[in-house]
């Protein structure tokens, strides 16, 4: 079972246990946090999108808060000594991904077991 969900503007496919490295949260370290925005959902072998998987959730912990590795910006214009160097860390959480709940499944499951409870009829 796996889910595409959405955060900090980008997709991430996610699986049970997966880590992941996301925009930078303003949640503390070890504590629960909820992806309620489910693109995209997989569950035995079928593929649900759209309002099906909206019904699903998406949850983990953040492990950790770091700096990604250093990139360098290099603005270069020939023949003209125009040169600007500029270095960049982007700021990251680490979260691992612990369960993937809702979808179509459980509310058919919910379904299916309101459908088994006999009504009650009178004998007469």
């Amino acid at each position: 079972m796996y889910a595409v969900i959405e955060t900090g503007g980008k997709q991430y496919r996610v699986e049970k246990g997966t880590l992941i490295r996301i925009e930078k949260l303003d949640v503390p370290e070890d504590e629960k946090i909820i992806f309620d925005r489910v693109l995209m959902l997989s569950n035995e072998g079928r593929i649900y999108a759209g309002p099906e998987a909206d019904k699903a959730k998406v949850e983990g912990t953040v492990i950790r808060h770091g700096k990604a590795r250093k990139i360098i910006v290099f603005k270069y214009k020939p023949k003209k000594g125009y040169r600007r160097k500029q270095g960049h860390r982007q700021l990251f959480s680490e979260v691992r991904v612990d369960k993937i709940t809702g979808g179509p499944r459980a509310s058919r499951a919910k379904k299916e077991k309101k459908e088994e409870e006999p009504a009650e009829v009178e004998a007469s």
